[in-house]
């Protein structure tokens, strides 16, 4: 008879550094292959407009949604920016301080309205507003 004390086996142990790399594999596919959507269409509430008393003779420019400008009854042919500050600096002679009031169509691209602007900005006009609906 063997009555020796058997030896007691070691404790299974687990290893845990494959199982980080295993995880991190699967972190790394999800990073990859996440994708992230972008807002086709915002909802957007636009801030109302108050009626505030503006000067009696201001400089009207109207841009329509095809992107025609027409500064007072005048069509603009040249639409360029330069050519807008030409026809500013025409129209507003010798003003102290020009008001220039956009009436820009909704259906206009925002690139026509920041091309006035900028035309006003090189003509020297620093008061420009934007005519609203109520």
């Amino acid at each position: 008879m063997n009555f020796r004390r058997r030896i007691q086996s070691e404790e299974p142990e687990i290893n845990l550094i494959p199982l980080i790399d295993i995880l991190l594999v699967i972190l790394i596919f999800l990073a990859a292959t996440t994708s992230f959507t972008r807002f086709q269409q915002l909802s957007v509430t636009l801030p109302q407009a108050g009626a505030q008393a503006i000067d009696p003779n201001p400089l009207r420019l109207a841009i329509n949604k095809d992107g025609l400008f027409a500064l007072g009854a005048n069509l603009i042919a040249d639409t360029s920016t330069q050519g807008l500050t030409n026809a500013l600096n025409n129209a507003a002679g010798n003003q102290a301080e020009p008001v220039l009031l956009i009436n820009a169509d909704a259906q206009t691209a925002h690139e026509n309205v920041v091309k006035a602007m900028e035309a006003a900005r090189l003509a020297g006009i620093q008061r420009v507003n934007f005519a609203t609906q109520q």
